[in-house]
């Protein structure tokens, strides 16, 4: 059982080359992958996709990448001729409104500029910055997962727990409602016989008390109730397990809310009452999970 939430940090340090990959992910009910790094990766954005979507199923996920290449490799540069071109344009145009200043414009000058010399960065022919980029992400996949495992864990325990308090409370109400019809019969024949003086007819006390027991009857809901709990263990040992408990728990509260409304019963109402609170404090869980 995983958890949608955690954080992951890989590091590759190696050849002159230093790379950070951190991946942290929260709730989300599809995969949504956000990537926030340098432009020389932009290539790598597909390999990215492919090995988020092997480690995680759903969850926002975000993607952050930094690195520092200290590797002594021959640099390539551009300039662009149009833009220096500009920029002296713009200086002649300014000397000519304001021929008491002096025009300094240098080659100095121009490297200083904004995007008129480029080094040509290209991580798809850069296959070792491309090796060290799926190294760094791989372990911080790994640790993510290690982290989402651990608080999956956590949150099993505590809805394992919780289904033990449902079976309880189940248990409780399965003892109690073969009561409620015989004590509405036992206060049935109280009542007429006040009314009729002591004269009861036992057949209609019987047809009137069958009549209330067939109406507040809940062997069915108790029934498939016990069946959700086994199902609800049985799920909890897989690892993908969010979106089929959030199912199973609509069921839980389909079943509840019947025998609230059936039970007739102040007691079990008082025990749906409760087994409806863990419900909610369940599916709340769920939703943490991926």
């Amino acid at each position: 059982m995983y958890s949608m939430t955690g954080y992951g940090k890989g590091v590759y340090c190696e050849g002159g080359l230093e790379l950070t990959v951190e991946v942290k992910s929260v709730n989300n009910r599809y995969l949504d992958l956000a990537i926030k790094s340098p432009r020389i990766f932009l290539s790598c954005e597909d390999l990215t996709r492919s090995m988020v979507r092997g480690s995680i199923s759903r969850g926002h996920v975000d993607v952050f990448v930094s690195y520092s290449d200290k590797r002594e490799k021959e640099r390539t540069f551009t300039v662009d001729i149009n833009l220096a071109r500009a920029y002296v344009a713009a200086a002649n145009e300014l000397k000519g409104a304001f021929s008491e200043l002096e025009n300094d414009v240098t080659i100095a000058y121009l490297l200083r500029q904004q995007d008129v010399v480029k080094q040509e960065d290209a991580a798809g022919d850069d296959e070792a910055l491309v090796e060290a980029f799926k190294a760094a992400l791989a372990v911080a996949l790994e640790n993510h997962k290690a982290m989402r495992l651990a608080e999956g864990e956590r949150l099993k325990a505590d809805l394992l727990s919780r289904m033990d308090k449902i079976a309880e409370l189940r248990e409780k109400i399965a003892k109690r409602a073969p009561m409620v019809a015989e004590e509405y019969r036992e206060r049935l024949s109280q009542r007429i016989a006040e009314y009729l003086s002591g004269k009861v007819e036992e057949t209609r006390i019987l047809t009137e008390a069958a009549v209330f027991a067939d109406k507040c009857n809940i062997d069915e809901e108790l029934t498939r109730l016990a069946s959700h709990i086994v199902e609800f263990r049985a799920i909890s040992a897989s690892e993908q397990v969010g979106r089929k408990l959030d199912f199973l728990v609509q069921e839980f509260n389909r079943e509840c809310n019947t025998i609230c409304s059936k039970s007739n019963d102040a007691e079990i109402t008082t025990f749906g009452l409760e087994m409806k609170n863990e419900i909610e404090k369940v599916r709340e869980q769920i939703q943490n999970l991926e």
